[in-house]
């Protein structure tokens, strides 16, 4: 069963700063430029603690813990710590794939950290070991949840948050770079809190995104197991949305092939002349389209630079080749491109995956054109969203996507509250331990 609760948050003052000068887009969607641009609004800008850089070999995550300390504690700093528990509801306004202006609601609270399994929290994609370190002694460093992550859920808890927001102005409303408008309301309703617990105590929560931060978040809470009269430490932060909010909608991720050598380029165009229909289309087409019942998307390579859709012609080399998994799994277009092509004719191993060899991954239709045209990759193959459903269909097979298989948007934006994971007075220091998942 899920267990949710209100936080009680460390946020930014926005009598002492603005909130759109301080909150930044997630940890891994930004570059070096991004970070510059993002500490030119204001040096109290969160990625300085959720993307630390510290100078000479001093070491970031303790920096990002002295940061986070000095802009509390300070009676003028930014951060301030609320005295008491609050779940904040959640809108953004944005533009789907096709155009629409549409809304997203949900709200900030604190979930229980469980294994994963049936009735509890189920993952989609599988994760990879580099970034589970990087949060996990970012996580020891500032005993903090810096950033959201992204789950779902069944039943309509906006239906209970709304009617707590009549007449409020929202804490705050952020428009980002791609255009999205934030905005957040707390609510310090415990009727309310009571209600979202009793609608979500049989749920089974889905995430969407932050993989790496659930899993991050369940290796720190054993770590500290008992050393803390609090069981803060056992909840991480998560903006929870339904699966029936009609604003939820999910974009695909194209994959960009790098450093194909002769060999490889021969093997590549023989497989997709055997396996697949190939046809020629105009550029704004490549993308298939979602009604196809079929293994469908869209290739192009810089050499050529034709763009073609490509259909399955025969499922029988997809169920050999993942039979052992669901019938969910192997009607998945991420999975059968991973299994017919990149472990194919490009022969890569799920390690290689996992380390991005080879391949790197886009969601702008527009940019991965762009790489091709300007030879930064050798090809690529353009995705259709996964369906939402079919999401959920392969969790409760109990299998999991490969990376990158979903790009729910918009993106949650980092800064609106940060969750303490023990008091701050509480004297407590984390020893690292070993962890197969660190």
């Amino acid at each position: 069963m899920a267990d949710v609760r209100p936080i009680r948050a460390l946020r930014y003052d926005p009598e002492r700063v603005e909130m759109a000068d301080v909150t930044a887009p997630p940890y891994d969607v930004i570059d070096a430029a991004g970070r510059e641009r993002l500490v030119a609004r204001s040096s109290h800008n969160v990625v300085e603690l959720d993307l630390p850089r510290a100078e000479g070999d001093a070491d970031p995550y303790e920096h990002a813990a002295d940061l986070l300390e000095a802009w509390r504690d300070d009676e003028d700093g930014p951060l301030v710590q609320d005295g008491h528990r609050t779940v904040w509801a959640l809108e953004q306004d944005y533009t789907d794939p096709e155009g629409n202006a549409r809304t997203r609601r949900g709200f900030l609270a604190r979930i229980r950290v469980t294994n994963y399994g049936p009735g509890l929290v189920r993952p989609h994609e599988r994760t990879q070991p580099g970034p589970k370190e990087d949060r996990l002694r970012l996580t020891r460093a500032t005993r903090h949840n810096l950033s959201p992550i992204f789950v779902l859920h069944s039943g309509d808890a906006w239906s209970r948050l709304s009617p707590a927001l009549d007449g409020q102005d929202p804490f705050c409303e952020v428009t980002d770079a791609g255009g999205t408008v934030h905005r957040a309301w707390p609510v310090d309703d415990a009727d309310v809190h009571e209600e979202l617990a009793e609608l979500l105590e049989g749920s089974e929560l889905l995430i969407a995104d932050g993989h790496h931060r659930y899993e991050t978040a369940r290796t720190y809470a054993e770590e500290v197991g008992d050393a803390t009269p609090t069981d803060d430490h056992r909840y991480t932060l998560a903006c929870l949305v339904s699966l029936d909010d009609p604003g939820l909608s999910v974009f695909a991720t194209n994959r960009l092939l790098h450093d194909l050598g002769p060999a490889q380029r021969e093997s590549l165009r023989d497989a997709l002349l055997d396996l697949f229909d190939v046809e020629e289309v105009e550029e704004a087409d490549l993308v298939p389209d979602r009604g196809y019942a079929t293994i469908a998307f869209g290739y192009m390579d810089s050499h050529h630079l034709k763009p073609y859709r490509l259909r399955l012609k025969n499922p029988a080399p997809l169920d050999e080749a993942l039979a052992h998994n669901s019938d969910a799994y192997r009607r998945l277009d991420a999975a059968a491109l991973e299994a017919l092509i990149l472990k194919g004719p490009i022969a890569m191993t799920n390690d290689d995956i996992a380390a991005k060899r080879g391949i790197s991954y886009c969601s702008d239709f527009g940019e991965t054109v762009r790489r091709l045209r300007d030879g930064e990759a050798d090809a690529a193959f353009f995705l259709r969203p996964t369906p939402v459903e079919q999401v959920r269909a392969v969790a409760d097979a109990g299998e999991t996507m490969p990376p990158k298989s979903t790009f729910f948007f918009p993106k949650l934006l980092t800064g609106i509250v940060l969750n303490p994971l023990f008091p701050a007075d509480a004297g407590l220091s984390v020893t690292p331990q070993e962890d197969e998942e660190s």
